[in-house]
C-alpha cells in the first residue's frame, strides 16, 4: 500500500491520504487525477484495471485502491 500512497502524494501532496476516505465524494480528486491514478497504479503493479473497477468506491481512499489492486491480482492469477 505504500506504493499507492507514493503515487497519490505525487498527484497532490497536500492531501492526507492515510486518513482520507472520501477522495472522490468530497472532490479531492478530479477526473484528471483518476486518469493519472489508473495509469500509475496499473504500471506500478503490472495489472490491467478494467472498466468494471472504475467506480468511485475503488478510489475514495488509499485503502480502497489497495483492495482493488489485490482483487485484480487475485483475478489475474
Amino acid at each position: 500500500m505504500d506504493e499507492i500512497l507514493e503515487i497519490l502524494q505525487d498527484i497532490d501532496p497536500d492531501i492526507d491520504y492515510e486518513t482520507a476516505d472520501r477522495l472522490i465524494d468530497d472532490k479531492m480528486l478530479d477526473s484528471f487525477s483518476i486518469v493519472a491514478l489508473v495509469s500509475e497504479i496499473a504500471d506500478a503493479f503490472d495489472i490491467t484495471i478494467s472498466p468494471k473497477y472504475l467506480i468511485p468506491q475503488n478510489f475514495n481512499s488509499a485503502r480502497a485502491m489497495w483492495d482493488m489492486v489485490c482483487r485484480i491480482r487475485a483475478e489475474e492469477d
